[in-house]
């Protein structure tokens, strides 16, 4: 099976994607962390002014998963700005269903993220990968990815809605 394609995500892709989503987050071990819901990917990826986009990993109708689904992989990304070295791509969530993997499709993927990096004239490309999984990692470092966290000495922080509504409310 290497048949598949790559695309852009449309408004009718929103049930797959938030599925993919669930699916990543299961694998993760982080499942019930995820509250978003297809209103709201479907207003925040397709309005006037997304605030992400988001590629799509499809196979033919007679490859559908074992749970008959045709989308099985998904990049979800954005452009931020750094303000020592430009606009950046940043990659949220990058997922290929388990049973499509060794196909290149998430080679691919990352392919046409780093083609729209430069063609947007991004300085680089971000993205955090979780320290257990090793295999992700080998991948990026494969296509020339470096460990911030350990050359640079980064450490990511949240500040999450409750802290926020606190601060606003003083």
């Amino acid at each position: 099976m290497a048949n598949f394609s790559l695309r852009k995500a449309e408004p009718k892709d929103v049930t797959d994607i938030l599925r993919l989503i669930k699916e990543l987050a299961k694998f993760e071990e982080m499942e019930e962390q995820v509250v978003l819901t297809e209103k709201e990917l479907l207003e925040d990826g397709f309005g006037e002014h997304p605030f992400y986009h988001c590629l799509i990993a499809e196979v033919p109708e007679e490859h559908k998963s074992s749970d008959g689904h045709t989308v099985v992989g998904f990049a979800m990304y954005y452009f931020t700005y750094d303000p020592w070295i430009g606009k950046l791509l940043y990659l949220e969530d990058f997922y290929v269903m388990p049973e499509y993997r060794g196909y290149g499709i998430g080679s691919h993927i990352f392919q046409r993220l780093s083609e729209t990096a430069v063609k947007t004239r991004c300085s680089s490309m971000h993205f955090i990968v979780a320290e257990w999984n090793s295999k992700s990692i080998e991948f990026y470092k494969r296509r020339g990815a470096a460990d911030l966290s350990l050359e640079e000495g980064w450490r990511l922080f949240e500040i999450d809605k409750q802290s926020l509504l606190k601060m606003v409310a003083k």
